[in-house]
């Protein structure tokens, strides 16, 4: 059964998602700051990570990079800033999602079962091991090396390299990246799909090599 870390301290707030989370056979932990959710996630093996931004001690934007040093483990940061600027940069530092307050039980719901199904098609493979020309990725740990050196991959980054990796000839449209990654069909514009491929670039680019080739007016494939 599916573990979620829910860091939220209003108490309203963390008590509604809770109790919808258990109705749903999610099993939850507990966290009312950010220092508190670093402790419980040292601890514990966690599925999803419900985030608030405002916590007392640690806020989220340090508990989101903290964690991100070496984990992947998806983010849903749930904040009451709904500004495009703020979810940009929640997500180009490591967040999966990002739904904003107030929201709908339902929809969380389903964005939790998404990161989930994510979670699950990315490590349901029979090799230990992916590999193409430097860059290998383990299956089972789910870690990225390039010549060795290890990647800090977040969630979107992860699923896009084993969607390229796994299919390193073809070309894919952003509709193709978007509707096999978030599992769902592509309404959103292409920004998204731009940043999150700009930010694996960046990560796995060495030197002069450029792993992933833009197909200017189809999409993208990897060199």
């Amino acid at each position: 059964m599916a573990k979620v870390l829910i860091i939220e301290d209003d108490n309203a707030i963390h008590s509604l998602i809770k109790e919808a989370l258990m109705l749903n056979g999610l099993n939850t932990l507990s966290a009312y700051s950010g220092t508190e959710g670093k402790l419980l996630f040292e601890q514990n093996q966690v599925d999803v990570v419900l985030l608030d931004l405002m916590l007392p001690g640690m806020n989220g934007e340090e508990f989101l990079q903290e964690i991100r040093l070496n984990s992947t483990v998806p983010v849903i940061v749930i904040s009451a800033k709904n500004d495009q600027e703020s979810k940009l940069e929640l997500l180009t530092n490591g967040a999966d999602d990002y739904i904003t307050k107030p929201f709908d039980v339902k929809e969380l719901l389903v964005r939790i079962d998404i990161q989930l199904r994510h979670a699950a098609k990315a490590s349901f493979n029979e090799m230990d091991e992916i590999c193409y020309e430097d860059i290998c990725v383990n299956l089972d740990t789910r870690e990225v090396t390039i010549n060795g050196q290890t990647l800090h991959l977040t969630g979107r980054e992860y699923a896009i390299l084993l969607l390229f990796l796994e299919n390193p000839k073809k070309v894919f449209s952003r509709a193709n990246i978007y509707e096999s990654v978030w599992n769902e069909p592509f309404y959103d514009s292409d920004s998204t799909i731009n940043m999150h491929i700009s930010n694996l670039r960046n990560k796995l680019n060495r030197g002069d090599t450029n792993y992933i080739k833009t197909i200017w007016g189809v999409g993208f494939k990897f060199n």
